[in-house]
């Protein structure tokens, strides 16, 4: 049974501790020109969690402030692991999508194949890599749950299995009617392990909400087969045009000297 979060929106003050501990735990560095918290705040190489600021209007139509932690949401049938014909992406039984950079290509498929624009490249480095959150995976595999779930001070997050996540979920909506009756991630693109509940609508937090309820890989996986077949093609087709154009470089060479002789 697969590993999930429950984030219960209503509950987050900002104070950004979940960002730090992502920061620490993963080795990232602290990234100046993007900020993890705020109105302005982005995910990129070296940010895998961020926390955004929205101001809304409640039921009673009062302006209040609302605090989303955004990371990959590691899909139950993740479109990066299924565009990546190299491998580099998998999906674990526990749950977490990890990255693997010895495996990558650089062909950045998953990033277009991410229904939530999560995997950040880095542009800025001679060998770039893909990048994103992989929910702490050697702590989910040991039973623990993620650094930024752990030091959470307003218990914004659960941890435990999926399903009963899910259940308990339900279970809030049902009983307190300040929640949105909509469960963020339980069918969005086949379902994810990070799961939401929330006071204000979730295209008001900047939550994607018109991304389809259908598995993304189910869209492309009569062609991805094909993929590897096209990279080995062009493969083959780029080593005889280097072949072919070191040998003409040659034979221009030998030409000269002949013609000075």
């Amino acid at each position: 049974m697969s590993k999930g979060v429950l984030v219960d929106l209503t509950k987050c003050v900002g104070c950004g501790s979940c960002t730090v501990a992502c920061k620490l735990y993963n080795g990232n560095e602290w990234d100046d020109t993007t900020p993890t918290m705020g109105p302005d705040a982005k995910l990129n190489g070296k940010n895998w969690t961020v926390v955004q600021f929205h101001e809304v209007k409640d039921s009673n139509n009062q302006p209040v402030w609302r605090f989303v932690k955004q990371q990959c949401l590691h899909c139950k049938e993740p479109a990066c692991a299924s565009a990546c014909f190299a491998k580099a992406f998998q999906k674990t039984e526990a749950g977490p999508v990890i990255y693997y950079p010895h495996l990558c290509v650089g062909c950045r498929y998953c990033m277009v194949a991410c229904p939530f624009n999560i995997p950040k490249y880095e542009w800025e480095k001679a060998f770039p890599l893909v990048t994103k959150c992989m929910m702490c995976s050697g702590k989910v595999e040991k039973g623990e749950a993620p650094a930024c779930v752990s030091v959470c001070p307003a218990d914004v997050f659960k941890y435990g299995d999926r399903d009963a996540l899910l259940q308990e979920a339900k279970d809030i909506i049902a009983k307190d009617s300040k929640y949105v009756k909509h469960i963020f991630g339980e069918e969005e693109v086949g379902g994810t392990e990070w799961i939401y509940i929330s006071d204000i609508p979730f295209e008001q937090l900047g939550f994607k909400t018109n991304v389809t309820k259908r598995a993304m890989p189910s869209y492309t996986e009569a062609y991805m087969h094909a993929t590897p077949f096209v990279g080995i093609t062009w493969g083959v087709i780029l080593t005889g045009l280097y072949h072919y154009t070191k040998r003409r470089n040659q034979i221009s060479k030998e030409n000269n000297k002949n013609f000075k002789a």
